[in-house]
C-alpha cells in the first residue's frame, strides 16, 4: 500500500457511524468562523518563522484554507499581498477585513482546493496550517500547494488528528472507540513518495482557549451528534475535564 493510501484508508476510519449520524439534528462538521477570529497580536511559532525566512520583501503569500488569516498576516510585513482560499466565505470576509486594516492589498478564493487552485496565482510563499487532516485525496492537494510557490511551501498540523481531543468525549457518551492516524510522520511518507524532501519541525503551542464555557459546550454537543435536550450533560462531562496541556504541533516545510 503507498504511503497516500494509508493516508487515505487513516482518514475514511474517522467517518461516524450511520447511529450516530441518524442521531445528529444538525452537522457535527462545523468550523464556526468566531473560533478563527484574528487575534490582536499574533505570537509566532516555528511556522511563520519558516514562512518568514522565505519572504522577500514586499512579497506575496498564499494561505490555503486560511481562516481568519493567522498564516498569511503573521507574515506582514515583509509580505505586502496575501491570498486567502477558504471555502467558507464567511472565513474571506474577515480575512479581507484584516488585510484593509493592515493596508496590504488583499485577493480571495472561495472553494475547496484544489478544485479551485487554477483561479490561484503562484505566491512567493504558500501556507497550509490545520487543513492536511481534512484531506483524503492528499496528492493532488499538495502538488498544487508546491506548484503555486515560488519559493517555499509551509504546512502546520497537529501531531495528532484534531478530533483525537474528542476520543473520550465518544468513549463516554457513545461507547465508540476513535482511530489515532494518519500522524505527521504519514504526511512525510506522501510527500517523499511525491519526491519532495520535507523538513519537519516540532513544536509546543499554548492551548486553544478562544471559546468561553457555553460555547465550547454548545459546539461539543453539535460534534458528539447529541440532541440539544443532552447540552447540560455535555457542560458537566466538560467541566469535569483536566485544564488542556500544550498542543503538540509540527511545521513541515520545502523548497521549490
Amino acid at each position: 500500500m503507498s504511503a497516500a493510501e494509508v493516508w487515505a484508508e487513516a482518514l475514511a476510519a474517522w467517518a461516524l457511524p450511520e447511529h450516530v449520524m441518524a442521531s445528529a439534528q444538525e452537522s457535527p462538521w462545523i468550523h464556526p468562523p468566531e473560533m478563527f477570529t484574528l487575534p490582536s497580536v499574533i505570537d509566532l511559532t516555528p511556522s511563520h518563522e519558516r514562512a518568514r525566512e522565505a519572504m522577500p520583501e514586499a512579497g506575496s503569500v498564499l494561505d490555503v484554507g486560511c481562516g481568519g488569516g493567522v498564516a498569511a498576516f503573521a507574515l506582514v510585513p515583509p509580505a505586502a499581498h496575501v491570498i486567502g482560499v477558504d471555502h467558507q466565505g464567511a472565513m474571506l470576509e474577515m480575512f479581507a477585513a484584516s488585510a484593509a486594516e493592515r493596508h496590504v492589498t488583499c485577493q480571495t478564493i472561495e472553494g475547496l482546493w484544489p478544485a479551485v487552485a487554477d483561479q490561484a496565482p503562484v505566491a512567493d510563499v504558500v501556507t497550509c496550517h490545520h487543513v492536511v487532516y481534512n484531506v483524503a485525496h492528499i496528492v493532488p492537494f499538495l502538488g498544487a500547494l508546491a506548484s503555486h510557490a515560488r519559493h517555499r511551501v509551509v504546512i502546520e498540523m497537529p501531531d495528532r488528528h484534531p478530533l483525537s481531543a474528542m476520543n473520550a468525549a465518544w468513549e463516554h457518551f457513545w461507547q465508540l472507540e476513535r482511530p489515532s492516524t494518519p500522524t505527521p510522520e504519514d504526511l512525510l511518507g506522501v510527500l517523499e513518495e511525491m519526491g519532495i524532501n520535507a523538513t519537519r519541525e516540532r513544536f509546543r503551542a499554548s492551548p486553544r482557549t478562544e471559546l468561553d464555557s457555553e460555547r465550547a459546550t454548545h459546539f461539543l454537543r453539535i460534534r458528539l451528534c447529541l440532541p440539544a435536550s443532552r447540552e447540560a450533560e455535555v457542560r458537566d462531562y466538560l467541566a469535569a475535564q483536566p485544564a488542556p496541556g500544550p498542543r503538540e504541533l509540527s511545521t513541515i516545510f520545502f523548497d521549490v
